[in-house]
């Protein structure tokens, strides 16, 4: 059998400023990924409308991105530890860039679906690759922190920052713009990267892949987020639902048995035996669900209720994005002290609780009033969540699976954010139909359906405080944000498999 070992990741005398010169590039690359998601949302009526696409249909336009991007994650994490994170990242670029050129021109529903696809793709081999190369950058302890509460910043402003742009551009130059934004910055991000950032990999002597293993696990979660994402428009009862989400769920158990028995597993189950890593999936999924639905039904809300433009919802969103800049400093420091596990909990709290704050929404509501209070709450709660759960999910990990825990923990968001926003779309569809068929009128209707979406959110976000209790530990969280300034010892050689 081979043997695997980490190669370093920088050179010892990398200087810091180089770390952080990098980590701006990687950060661009990782915004343009997450902002993505969103910035579709609120352009689809215009792109509808200019490209002729049916309304039952257009959902298909944001469908297509996660699809791909939700379901290659994992492979995409495993192939940048093996054949080079930097060389995975810019070949993930070249790809989401090119992609996104290609959906500024499309004429037509079909290319422009064609190359959401490929734009997700790219996505999912940019993410983990970008995320597993700032692991290995900086040091386990107070430096490493600092790194990944911007990442989570990051990450938890770039779903409101990116349905702020979809309207700006959207209002201003037209809707192929939220596309070509990507073409210059993916450019730069391409030329940069070579020179500043450092390559890492897998030093073994003999390669091995898993293809039954990618396979399996890619078809399983691409089925999954297929079946969940059309679930709100064909039924969850369904022959095809059901028919999706078994076959979905055979896959997925062909994936774990296979992955017992390949000598080289694309996914080590034994990564799991980290408790607080499993813990930390756990919480990302109800994190992903709560809060991409959250922006979800309160867009909805915003456009289909209050009346609101694209521009002007997309801005009533800077309340939760800078809010969330604003406190990741202090979540940040919090997590150095010690307090991860709290911080974490009580980010999903006010997730989850400005979510429910949201039910009491009416129908002649307006942003101070009724809007401002929620989305404030929910953005500090946002960078309380997103800078603990990113350190949870890696606390542990050996450099040579730093690529498998960041296609795994960005798995479970992307899979709870789909898993999300379907079960919130059902809910209001569902009370919708039943208040008009009680005679309400519409804005009444929609709103007592997108009140009952609100609940489902803050529920699912309210759940995520008892599993970070149960599953986190604190000595291993611990262990994580030490400060320590030098990194740990190197472990130990592994056999593969």
């Amino acid at each position: 059998m081979s043997q695997i070992t980490a190669a370093p990741a920088v050179s010892p005398g990398m200087k810091q400023v180089h770390r952080w010169r990098a980590f701006a590039v990687l950060a661009v690359a990782y915004f343009m990924t997450v902002a993505d998601l969103a910035i579709v949302n609120v352009a689809l009526p215009t792109i509808g409308r200019q490209l002729h696409i049916a309304e039952s249909d257009l959902q298909w336009v944001v469908t297509a991105y996660a699809l791909t991007f939700g379901g290659f994650l994992l492979l995409g994490g495993r192939a940048a530890d093996l054949l080079g994170r930097r060389r995975i990242l810019l070949a993930g670029l070249a790809l989401f860039t090119a992609a996104s050129l290609g959906c500024g021109l499309a004429t037509a529903e079909g290319f422009l679906i064609a190359m959401r696809c490929l734009e997700g793709l790219g996505a999912a081999i940019v993410l983990p690759a970008a995320l597993s190369i700032v692991m290995n950058m900086f040091p386990e302890g107070a430096e490493r922190n600092k790194a990944l509460g911007a990442w989570g910043a990051i990450g938890a402003s770039g779903a409101t920052v990116g349905v702020m742009a979809g309207g700006l551009l959207t209002r201003y130059v037209g809707w192929e713009y939220i596309f070509y934004l990507n073409v210059p910055i993916g450019a730069a991000a391409l030329a940069l990267a070579p020179r500043i950032v450092p390559e890492s990999r897998l030093a073994i002597e003999r390669r091995r892949f898993d293809p039954f293993g990618a396979v399996t696990v890619t078809g399983g979660i691409s089925l999954l987020v297929y079946a969940i994402s059309t679930a709100p428009q064909v039924g969850w009862d369904t022959a095809r639902t059901v028919s999706l989400l078994a076959a979905s769920v055979a896959l997925l158990a062909a994936f774990l048995v296979i992955e017992t028995r390949v000598e080289a597993p694309l996914m080590p189950l034994r990564i799991f035996r980290l408790k607080t890593l499993a813990g930390g999936n756990a919480v990302g999924l109800l994190l992903g669900a709560s809060f991409f639905a959250f922006i979800f039904i309160g867009t909805l809300y915003m456009q289909q209720v209050l009346g609101y433009s694209a521009l002007r919802a997309g801005l009533a969103w800077l309340a939760t994005s800078l809010t969330s800049v604003a406190f990741a400093g202090l979540a940040q420091a919090l997590v150095t002290r010690g307090s991860a596990k709290l911080v974490l909990a009580a980010g999903m709290a006010m997730i989850g609780g400005g979510a429910l704050w949201a039910t009491q929404v009416p129908v002649d509501g307006h942003f101070w009033a009724n809007l401002a209070g929620p989305f404030l709450i929910t953005g500090v709660g946002t960078a309380f969540a997103f800078v603990p759960v990113s350190i949870a999910a890696l606390a542990g990990v050996a450099e040579h699976e730093a690529g498998l825990a960041s296609g795994l923990i960005n798995t479970s968001q992307q899979l709870g954010g789909a898993i999300g926003v379907a079960v919130a779309s059902t809910i209001a569809a569902s009370r919708v139909t039943t208040l008009l068929h009680q005679g309400a009128g519409p804005a009444a209707a929609l709103t007592g359906g997108f009140d009952w979406a609100f609940w489902a959110c803050g529920i699912i976000g309210l759940a995520a405080v008892p599993v970070t209790f149960l599953l986190v530990r604190r000595s291993e969280l611990a262990r994580a944000v030490a400060s320590t300034t030098a990194r740990e010892p190197r472990p130990a050689p592994v056999r593969a498999g």
